[in-house]
Protein backbone atom coordinates (compact mmCIF):
# COMPACT_ATOMS: atom_id res chain seq x y z
CA UNK A 1 0.00 0.00 0.00
CA UNK A 2 1.16 3.55 -0.99
CA UNK A 3 0.27 6.95 0.66
CA UNK A 4 0.57 10.18 -0.64
CA UNK A 5 3.11 10.90 2.35
CA UNK A 6 6.51 9.63 3.53
CA UNK A 7 6.17 8.09 6.55
CA UNK A 8 8.80 10.76 8.08
CA UNK A 9 8.65 14.97 7.49
CA UNK A 10 11.70 16.32 5.89
CA UNK A 11 13.81 18.25 9.17
CA UNK A 12 11.96 21.66 8.11
CA UNK A 13 8.52 20.55 7.37
CA UNK A 14 6.59 23.84 6.81
CA UNK A 15 3.19 22.27 7.44
CA UNK A 16 2.46 23.67 10.78
CA UNK A 17 3.39 27.53 11.49
CA UNK A 18 3.94 27.39 15.10
CA UNK A 19 6.18 24.64 15.45
CA UNK A 20 7.89 26.43 12.38
CA UNK A 21 8.02 29.82 14.63
CA UNK A 22 9.28 27.38 17.54
CA UNK A 23 11.65 25.74 15.40
CA UNK A 24 13.20 28.89 14.36
CA UNK A 25 13.78 30.54 17.90
CA UNK A 26 15.54 27.02 19.33
CA UNK A 27 17.49 27.34 16.75
CA UNK A 28 18.64 31.20 17.95
CA UNK A 29 18.64 30.02 21.47
CA UNK A 30 20.45 26.58 20.81
CA UNK A 31 22.16 26.25 17.68
CA UNK A 32 24.01 23.35 18.69
CA UNK A 33 20.42 21.09 19.00
CA UNK A 34 19.08 19.34 16.00
CA UNK A 35 16.26 21.71 15.82
CA UNK A 36 13.69 19.81 13.37
CA UNK A 37 11.37 17.25 12.58
CA UNK A 38 12.41 14.26 14.05
CA UNK A 39 12.54 11.11 12.43
CA UNK A 40 11.12 7.80 13.58
CA UNK A 41 14.31 5.34 14.73
CA UNK A 42 14.19 1.43 14.78
CA UNK A 43 14.03 -1.47 11.90
CA UNK A 44 12.61 -0.80 8.68
CA UNK A 45 10.04 -3.51 8.72
CA UNK A 46 8.87 -4.02 12.76
CA UNK A 47 6.41 -5.97 14.27
CA UNK A 48 5.63 -3.60 16.75
CA UNK A 49 5.28 0.40 16.89
CA UNK A 50 5.71 2.16 19.69
CA UNK A 51 3.84 5.72 18.79
CA UNK A 52 5.03 9.09 21.20
CA UNK A 53 3.39 12.32 21.60
CA UNK A 54 5.83 14.53 20.23
CA UNK A 55 10.25 15.56 19.77
CA UNK A 56 10.94 16.98 23.84
CA UNK A 57 12.87 19.97 23.93
CA UNK A 58 16.28 18.50 25.34
CA UNK A 59 15.51 15.42 24.11
CA UNK A 60 14.81 14.28 20.80
CA UNK A 61 14.69 17.74 20.00
CA UNK A 62 18.46 17.96 20.49
CA UNK A 63 19.62 14.57 19.20
CA UNK A 64 17.64 14.07 16.49
CA UNK A 65 16.45 10.62 17.75
CA UNK A 66 13.31 9.41 19.42
CA UNK A 67 13.20 9.61 23.10
CA UNK A 68 16.97 9.95 23.42
CA UNK A 69 18.52 12.33 25.78
CA UNK A 70 15.72 12.80 28.21
CA UNK A 71 14.11 10.75 31.59
CA UNK A 72 11.26 9.64 29.43
CA UNK A 73 13.99 7.53 27.72
CA UNK A 74 16.29 6.31 29.79
CA UNK A 75 12.89 4.32 31.20
CA UNK A 76 11.41 3.61 27.24
CA UNK A 77 15.35 2.54 26.21
CA UNK A 78 15.97 0.65 29.35
CA UNK A 79 12.39 -1.21 29.04
CA UNK A 80 13.16 -2.47 24.99
CA UNK A 81 16.19 -3.87 26.33
CA UNK A 82 14.89 -6.10 28.78
CA UNK A 83 12.65 -7.29 26.79
CA UNK A 84 15.13 -8.35 23.92
CA UNK A 85 13.64 -5.55 21.43
CA UNK A 86 17.44 -3.52 21.31
CA UNK A 87 20.66 -4.34 20.58
CA UNK A 88 23.86 -2.47 22.17
CA UNK A 89 24.18 0.31 25.01
CA UNK A 90 22.04 3.30 25.06
CA UNK A 91 23.91 6.28 25.94
CA UNK A 92 21.46 8.79 25.30
CA UNK A 93 22.97 10.44 21.73
CA UNK A 94 22.43 9.20 18.28
CA UNK A 95 25.84 7.74 17.70
CA UNK A 96 25.70 5.30 20.52
CA UNK A 97 25.02 2.28 17.93
CA UNK A 98 22.22 1.49 19.86
CA UNK A 99 19.84 -0.73 17.15
CA UNK A 100 16.09 -1.92 17.60
CA UNK A 101 15.01 -5.36 16.79
CA UNK A 102 11.80 -5.94 15.30
CA UNK A 103 10.24 -2.22 16.63
CA UNK A 104 10.20 0.89 15.43
CA UNK A 105 9.53 4.78 17.59
CA UNK A 106 7.53 7.20 16.15
CA UNK A 107 5.18 9.94 17.13
CA UNK A 108 2.12 11.35 17.03
CA UNK A 109 3.77 14.80 16.39
CA UNK A 110 7.45 15.37 14.62
CA UNK A 111 8.36 18.66 15.74
CA UNK A 112 8.88 19.93 19.56
CA UNK A 113 5.86 21.91 20.74
CA UNK A 114 5.70 24.60 23.14
CA UNK A 115 5.26 23.54 26.94
CA UNK A 116 5.20 20.25 25.07
CA UNK A 117 1.54 20.52 24.12
CA UNK A 118 0.80 20.03 20.52
CA UNK A 119 -2.50 21.58 19.63
CA UNK A 120 -4.98 19.45 18.06
CA UNK A 121 -4.79 20.91 14.38
CA UNK A 122 -1.10 19.89 14.78
CA UNK A 123 -1.87 16.60 15.38
CA UNK A 124 -4.20 16.61 12.75
CA UNK A 125 -1.39 18.18 10.01
CA UNK A 126 1.04 15.96 11.35
CA UNK A 127 -0.75 12.27 11.53
CA UNK A 128 -0.16 11.54 7.34
CA UNK A 129 3.29 10.73 7.92
CA UNK A 130 2.18 8.24 11.20
CA UNK A 131 -0.51 7.04 8.52
CA UNK A 132 2.01 6.39 6.33
CA UNK A 133 4.37 4.73 9.09
CA UNK A 134 1.54 2.06 10.06
CA UNK A 135 -0.18 1.93 6.42
CA UNK A 136 2.88 0.66 4.35
CA UNK A 137 4.41 -1.93 6.44
CA UNK A 138 2.57 -5.30 5.81
CA UNK A 139 4.96 -6.55 8.81
CA UNK A 140 3.22 -4.75 11.99
CA UNK A 141 0.97 -6.30 14.33
CA UNK A 142 0.97 -4.11 17.43
CA UNK A 143 1.37 -1.01 18.28
CA UNK A 144 1.97 1.01 21.53
CA UNK A 145 0.24 4.12 22.31
CA UNK A 146 2.37 6.32 24.78
CA UNK A 147 -0.58 8.32 26.14
CA UNK A 148 -4.30 9.87 24.88
CA UNK A 149 -3.06 11.57 22.06
CA UNK A 150 -1.06 8.83 20.31
CA UNK A 151 -3.73 6.58 20.99
CA UNK A 152 -6.20 8.78 19.30
CA UNK A 153 -4.10 9.37 16.58
CA UNK A 154 -3.88 5.91 15.97
CA UNK A 155 -7.56 5.62 15.97
CA UNK A 156 -8.25 8.13 13.55
CA UNK A 157 -5.78 6.73 11.27
CA UNK A 158 -7.74 3.32 10.89
CA UNK A 159 -10.97 5.48 11.00
CA UNK A 160 -11.95 3.44 14.35
CA UNK A 161 -14.30 5.60 16.49
CA UNK A 162 -12.84 6.42 19.94
CA UNK A 163 -16.00 5.65 21.89
CA UNK A 164 -15.71 1.87 20.83
CA UNK A 165 -12.00 1.93 22.19
CA UNK A 166 -11.54 4.50 25.55
CA UNK A 167 -7.36 4.82 26.13
CA UNK A 168 -6.65 3.16 29.32
CA UNK A 169 -3.16 2.25 30.89
CA UNK A 170 -2.55 -1.33 30.22
CA UNK A 171 -5.63 -1.66 27.72
CA UNK A 172 -6.14 -3.56 24.36
CA UNK A 173 -8.16 -2.98 21.27
CA UNK A 174 -8.47 -5.30 18.52
CA UNK A 175 -8.16 -2.78 15.24
CA UNK A 176 -8.72 -3.25 11.35
CA UNK A 177 -6.29 -4.87 9.45
CA UNK A 178 -5.09 -7.46 12.14
CA UNK A 179 -3.33 -5.08 14.05
CA UNK A 180 -3.92 -4.84 17.83
CA UNK A 181 -3.31 -1.46 20.12
CA UNK A 182 -1.92 -1.39 23.79
CA UNK A 183 -2.19 2.08 25.54
CA UNK A 184 0.38 2.69 28.10
CA UNK A 185 0.50 6.09 30.02
CA UNK A 186 3.68 8.32 28.98
CA UNK A 187 6.72 7.30 30.29
CA UNK A 188 7.17 10.79 31.19
CA UNK A 189 9.00 12.27 34.34
CA UNK A 190 5.64 13.41 35.67
CA UNK A 191 3.97 10.55 35.64
CA UNK A 192 6.61 8.25 36.89
CA UNK A 193 7.77 11.24 39.48
CA UNK A 194 3.99 11.06 40.74
CA UNK A 195 4.12 7.50 40.28
CA UNK A 196 1.28 7.33 37.52
CA UNK A 197 3.20 4.81 36.15
CA UNK A 198 5.69 2.71 37.71
CA UNK A 199 8.01 0.89 35.57
CA UNK A 200 6.58 -2.22 36.87
CA UNK A 201 3.27 -0.71 35.05
CA UNK A 202 5.41 0.19 32.25
CA UNK A 203 7.08 -3.00 31.27
CA UNK A 204 3.27 -4.85 32.20
CA UNK A 205 2.34 -3.43 28.82
CA UNK A 206 5.34 -4.54 27.42
CA UNK A 207 5.04 -8.04 28.56
CA UNK A 208 1.07 -7.63 27.05
CA UNK A 209 2.88 -6.40 23.52
CA UNK A 210 5.57 -9.02 23.56
CA UNK A 211 2.76 -11.90 24.13
CA UNK A 212 1.09 -10.58 20.63
CA UNK A 213 4.30 -10.68 18.67
CA UNK A 214 3.55 -13.67 15.55
CA UNK A 215 5.24 -16.47 14.92
CA UNK A 216 7.77 -16.37 12.69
Amino acid sequence: MTTEFPRDPAPDCPRCPRLVAFREANRAALPAYFNGAVPGFGAERPWLLLVGLAPGLHGANRTGRPFTGDYAGDLLYDTLDRFGLSRGTYAKEPDDGLELVGCRISNAVHCVPPQNKPTPEEANTCRVFLDSEIKTNPDLKVLIALGTIAHDAVLRILGVRKSAHPFGHGAVHALPGGLTLVDSYHCSRYNTNTRRLTPEMFRAVFATAMALKPAR
